[in-house]
């Protein structure tokens, strides 16, 4: 079971916006993101808070969010993993942490600009969700190649057209991602998540957003994530032909 860290004042107001940043064995990347998801979301909004999930890392990532908590308060939440549970499950655990009316999530990698929140939340007003999808990807040829292959056999699959399942710049209605029934424990949260908001009749839009290579650390994505993950993804078209969810509402990437 995940443990949390110590919670807001009882006084505090509930805030706005909540970041969740799945975090594993990111000590050289962590600090600078804690701090741009800070400094990004305060003009935003009349109070927010940034939770990073710690998920069972074994470098120094469990002191240094514990020096951040010390100077930063209520504003960083912890959620610790004894183990790692995997990208999904860090996920899940996030997003049912979360108290905001918003919940935004992206990676501890600074591979966005999270200052493009600014021109993102506005959009929550009519969507209950905003897919951003990677403007110039920043990655190897043949990871671009497959994500495509991927992004277009999921589309087909689940009857959707979106452009990149997988980017890590997503905008929610907390009750909307609290009561999504995700079950993935791996990278392919990304995908389960965006086929059921789909099926599910969500409202939600796509738009581009900067990316930046990795300057620090290394991808935990691996090419023998190749495989599971497509056998994954007939699992859940299978699933969710057998739930017969409802009718689809979706709208066009600009």
């Amino acid at each position: 079971m995940p443990e949390a860290g110590p919670p807001a004042p009882a006084a505090a107001a509930a805030p706005v916006l909540s970041v969740v940043m799945p975090a594993f064995n990111e000590e050289r990347n962590l600090e600078r993101a804690v701090r741009a998801a800070c400094e990004a979301a305060a003009p935003l909004v009349a109070g927010y808070e940034v939770i990073v999930v710690d998920d069972g890392s074994r470098d120094a990532t469990p002191g240094l969010l514990a020096r951040l908590q010390h100077e930063l308060g209520p504003r960083l939440r912890v959620v610790r993993h004894p183990r790692n549970l995997g990208y999904g499950a860090a996920l899940r655990a996030g997003f049912q942490a979360a108290r905001g009316e918003i919940v935004f999530y992206t990676d501890s990698d600074n591979q966005f600009d999270l200052r493009e929140l600014a021109d993102t939340l506005p959009l929550l007003r009519d969507h209950d969700a905003v897919l951003g999808y990677r403007s110039e990807r920043q990655d190897p040829l043949l990871r671009k190649l497959v994500s495509a292959g991927f992004n277009a056999l999921a589309s087909l699959a689940f009857r959707m057209s979106v452009r990149d399942l997988n980017c890590s710049f997503k905008l929610f209605r907390r009750e909307r991602i609290q009561g999504l029934p995700l079950e993935s424990n791996d990278f392919f949260v990304d995908t389960e998540m965006v086929a059921r908001m789909h099926q599910a009749g969500w409202r939600y839009v796509q738009r581009p957003v900067r990316h930046y290579p990795r300057r620090e650390g290394r991808s935990t994505v691996r090419a023998s994530d190749v495989p599971r993950t497509f056998v994954s993804l007939a699992r859940m078209w299978w699933r969710l032909r057998r739930e017969r969810t409802p009718a689809i509402h979706r709208a066009p990437a600009p």
